[in-house]
């Protein structure tokens, strides 16, 4: 049986620990001074850096790789606790282990160009997101009573698939990134690069913020920190948005620090996580059972890919302002 009352001694001071370096990030981001707000305005007439377009690429890899490691732990832990009844299960195990690899070798790669293995996986990872969201739609769907509460609070969770279709998607993203000419503008579908990359991780946040939100709904918010990843998100998400769509001289001062620890609450929300499972009956003495009925570890790092994400997209309208 889970312990919800508030937690006190170790566990307590733990909490508060995280949940002050947390708000102490949250307070840098609304005070703290950005040096390249001034600068990137003297670098307009400047031709593009290539070295610049293959960083932001590389950025990009990156943010899909820990999106990657988020859903290979999670939907390994998950899929297990399912027995894998169906063997359909097994794949997003295989599609995040590749899009995890494509991405490490896209993080160190220095290359201008696009990789075609890479490419390949991050499109079948987003096709294999689409498709995985179906099946959990589905599973939901044919429960008694279909769609309510209970279904989705214990049925398939709908938007965790989605998390491996972002990191395909974003990894897909870089590589359109990595392919602009060198002197030119990083340009997807006639739109900036930056622009489309921050309005897809403001989204993700978006998506990502109600299945956390329904998961914690479902443990009725019992701690007080439950409140910072339905809260913090949509609010980094805002200014992305508004980063992303708005005039090219919008201060970014702070989009960035918001971005900044909304990555630092997708860390300590595994710690978070971890101290849920401990507080179960028999702690982490009984981990083999307290590890897939507690809060899941490795999902809350999913804030923090996305947040990358979006730290890339600021980086490319930094050095490549469209205006």
């Amino acid at each position: 049986m889970v312990n919800t009352s508030s937690p006190t001694g170790t566990p307590g001071a733990a909490l508060a620990m995280l949940g002050s370096l947390t708000g102490a990030a949250l307070v840098r981001a609304l005070y703290s001074r950005s040096p390249t707000t001034k600068a990137s305005s003297s670098m307009k007439t400047l031709a593009p850096d290539p070295a610049k377009t293959n960083l932001a690429a590389r950025r990009l890899n990156r943010a899909a790789g820990t999106l990657a490691i988020s859903v290979l732990c999670d939907s390994a832990l998950e899929h297990y606790r399912g027995d894998f009844r169906n063997k359909m299960m097994y794949t997003p195990l295989v599609t995040a282990a590749m899009a995890l690899c494509v991405s490490a070798h896209g993080t160190m790669d220095q290359r201008q160009t696009p990789h075609v293995i890479r490419d390949t996986v991050y499109v079948l990872t987003a096709i294999v997101g689409l498709i995985g969201t179906g099946f959990h739609l589905f599973n939901v769907r044919k429960r008694v009573g279909s769609i309510s509460w209970q279904n989705l609070f214990y049925g398939a969770p709908v938007g965790a698939p989605m998390a491996i279709g972002l990191s395909g998607l974003l990894g897909y993203l870089s590589e359109r990134v990595r392919e602009t000419p060198p002197g030119q503008v990083p340009m997807m579908w006639g739109l900036p690069a930056g622009r489309v990359v921050g309005v897809v991780s403001g989204l993700g946040m978006v998506g990502t913020t109600g299945e956390a939100g329904l998961l914690h709904f479902r443990g009725g918010f019992h701690d007080p920190f439950m409140y910072l990843p339905v809260t913090m998100p949509p609010v980094t998400a805002l200014v992305l948005g508004r980063t992303a769509l708005g005039p090219a001289g919008t201060e970014r001062r702070a989009t960035r620090w918001w971005l900044r620890a909304t990555a630092i609450l997708g860390l300590s929300g595994s710690a978070f996580h971890a101290i849920g499972v401990g507080r179960d009956m028999g702690g982490w003495r009984n981990w083999q059972q307290n590890i897939l009925n507690g809060p899941p570890i490795p999902a809350p790092p999913a804030f923090t890919g996305l947040a990358l994400a979006g730290l890339a997209a600021l980086s490319l309208l930094e050095d490549h302002p469209d205006d």
